[in-house]
Formats: C-alpha cells, structure tokens, sequence
C-alpha cells in the first residue's frame, strides 16, 4: 500500500498536468473564437456584396394593371 506522502505527490501531480491541459484548451478555444469571429466578418461582407449585386441585375418592374382589368 502506498505512504500519504505519495498519494499526495500522485494527486499534485494530476492537479498540475490537468491545469496544464485546461490552459491549453483554453488557448485552443481562444484562437478557434478568432476564427468564427473573422468568419462572420467575412460572411457580413459576402452578404452585403451580394444583395448590392442582386439589387442591380433584378430589372424594375414597371407597376402596372393586369391586361383584364
């Protein structure tokens, strides 16, 4: 069976490596939250493009009565 002291040393040693690994996800999310974010940036500007362009191939269409009327 092993001594206190080394269950204790076990267990710092886990607490140090899993802070380790949460630092490191946490530095991952970081930068992936960069990335949606100029994503979105971009997509914005893609659809702002976009409906300018659709406004100026859709014709005017004059607004008239139907022949039957």
């Amino acid at each position: 069976m092993t001594m206190p002291d080394d269950r204790l040393t076990t267990l710092e040693i886990r607490a140090a490596e899993q802070e380790k690994t949460i630092e490191e996800l946490s530095g991952q999310i970081a930068e992936q939250w960069k990335v949606i974010e100029r994503m979105e940036r971009k997509l914005a500007a893609l659809t702002d493009q976009f409906l300018a362009l659709e406004e100026q191939a859709a014709p005017d269409v004059p607004v008239t009565k139907p022949p039957h009327w």
